[in-house]
């Protein structure tokens, strides 16, 4: 039965380069997205810049350009780079946009008609040098909660609790490095507290993992304080309605982009984003990391309920990448952008090396050179490639590139590998795809068996027909072992489908062989890797 789902990565910032960390989340999003088109599934990818906020008006002053223009050149930039990587959007969009300032304002005059909304007057740090109020991500200091220092002004990266930037323990403004002042300002909050109810009843469908619902459950045994969702001019955003100096928060109209680039999407296709977020039969699965867990699982679903859209029937929530063990550094040259990686390295093996270790855990993952190495040389070349370059230059060279039929004891190979299918699209589903790859290579160790019992490269010395069936039956392995990888690999399992005479094919074609076929000549499609291969990749940011 075919269902239809909307898939969201969380909004990358149009303040910066796209780099390795970016790339998990979006990876293993567009992993699950291709796996359910391979299904047969609707699926939709939607994803945007988060393009408000005063570091970006900042930046655009310091290149001495407008917001606009400098958000633009930093969006073209990020497309790029994710297209590199073989991620494939159904829409790509902006948060600086009409639909999100509509959706916002909709959404915010929801809350406020419903009595969600609440005005008070607050102790807002103001940098003297600068001339504004700070944003919360331009005062740092020690967290009130854990002690942990050279943390941001709304959230810590250590223990992930949330507060407000005047309880921060030793300010300092990011901009002038000096101690900020406190000035009195009015501001609107949204009051989270009002919405419980609906949060609590949101967790009860299951929406999140065992884990994450534990830390939820424990936020949610004190008070939820008022969210402030205002920031005061000058700001670049969207200004609040009924206001004249009062923009929303980044964070209020940052997951709202979410409808706004279906609406978007949908309008190009003459639909509404109300197909998909008023719409009981649609599943809406977001994608983002554990740092932004508490915006995406207490403010969204609150937000969505008030305003009568659906929320999401799951949020995924992955770790942090580290690389050789500690965290991405410029100063230590492990801050590796994406376009620095593609051009020295398929990006499909970065891809597989991410699958290979994802699972549906908060865990961290670390990529580690001498791994990434070894794993690709031993999984991705000595066990699946290798049966394309093995056989397929015995076909081209000796058999004139003609297939035969499948005998009784390649047809019970095939069967073993079919067999795995079912195990394999469960770890696709519920995003362990470490177990997933695992139990590809394991058929893919089958069928280097299977060709190393054969030894078809002296077979076709004596018995050429003996032969083109044993080169039959592992490219049909090939095959197989092309579709379960499809997803993570589009571009190399693409050169081989073409090397096989197929287009593109999908789950449902698992079991159907191809026998009596003229390939296309093979022709190489992956090399081994060296660590002098890789060890540029810790040098091109310093």
């Amino acid at each position: 039965m075919t269902k239809t789902l909307l898939v969201t990565s969380a909004l990358p910032y149009a303040n910066g380069d796209i780099h390795l960390g970016h790339l998990v989340e979006h990876v293993q999003t567009d992993i699950f997205v291709r796996f359910q088109k391979h299904l047969g599934h609707a699926c939709y990818y939607m994803c945007a810049d988060d393009a408000h906020g005063t570091a970006i008006m900042l930046s655009a002053e310091k290149d001495g350009v407008t917001p606009d223009a400098y958000i633009d050149a930093v969006k073209a930039q990020h497309i790029s780079d994710f297209k590199q990587f073989n991620i494939d959007y159904d829409h790509y969009y902006s948060t600086h946009s009409e639909e999100n300032r509509v959706l916002s304002e909709s959404i915010y005059n929801a809350a406020n008609d419903d009595g969600g909304i609440i005005k008070k007057d607050i102790q807002q740090y103001f940098d003297e040098d600068k001339g504004l109020f700070l944003a919360d991500r331009y005062i740092k200091g020690t967290c009130p909660k854990c002690g942990a220092t050279d943390q941001y002004g709304d959230a810590c990266e250590v223990c992930y609790a949330t507060y407000s930037a005047t309880e921060l323990v030793d300010p300092v403004s990011a901009l002038s490095g000096k101690p900020p002042v406190l000035k009195e300002s009015t501001h609107y909050f949204f009051d989270l507290e009002k919405y419980r109810e609906h949060i609590t009843q949101w967790l009860a469908t299951d929406p999140v993992s065992d884990p994450v619902k534990n830390k939820l459950n424990e936020w949610l045994t004190g008070d939820l304080k008022p969210w402030d969702i205002s920031r005061d001019a000058p700001y670049f955003g969207f200004k609040i309605p009924g206001t004249d100096d009062k923009y929303f928060y980044v964070w209020l109209d940052a997951p709202i982009g979410y409808i706004a680039t279906t609406e978007s999407w949908a309008t190009a296709n003459g639909k509404t984003c109300h197909a998909f977020w008023k719409n009981d039969a649609v599943e809406i699965h977001h994608f983002i990391g554990k740092d932004i867990m508490y915006f995406h699982t207490l403010f969204w679903p609150a937000m969505l309920a008030v305003s009568g859209f659906n929320q999401p029937k799951k949020v995924h929530i992955h770790g942090f990448l580290t690389v050789n063990g500690e965290k991405m550094s410029k100063s230590r040259g492990t801050f590796i952008l994406a376009r620095d990686y593609a051009k020295l390295l398929n990006p499909d093996i970065l891809r597989y090396y991410y699958a290979a270790k994802l699972s549906s855990s908060m865990d961290d993952i670390d990529f580690n050179l001498e791994d990434f190495v070894q794993r690709i040389n031993s999984d991705v070349l000595g066990k699946f490639i290798n049966i394309g370059s093995r056989i397929g230059a015995i076909v081209t060279k000796k058999l004139d590139g003609q297939l035969s039929t499948i005998d009784a004891e390649g047809l019970a190979l095939l069967d073993d590998i079919l067999a795995m299918s079912d195990a394999i699209s469960d770890a696709y589903q519920s995003l362990d795809t470490h177990k997933g790859m695992r139990m590809i290579m394991q058929c893919a160790e089958l069928a280097n068996k299977y060709i190393d019992d054969k030894a078809p490269w002296a077979l076709v010395k004596d018995n050429a027909d003996a032969a083109r069936v044993v080169c039959t039956v592992a490219l049909n392995a090939l095959r197989i072992l092309c579709i379960y990888l499809a997803p993570v690999m589009p571009g190399v399992t693409q050169q081989l489908f073409s090397f096989l005479g197929v287009s593109s094919q999908h789950w449902a074609q698992l079991p159907q062989h191809i026998t009596n076929a003229t390939l296309a000549p093979y022709e190489h499609v992956l090399k081994r890797l060296t660590l002098d291969d890789v060890a540029p990749l810790v040098n091109t940011t310093q």
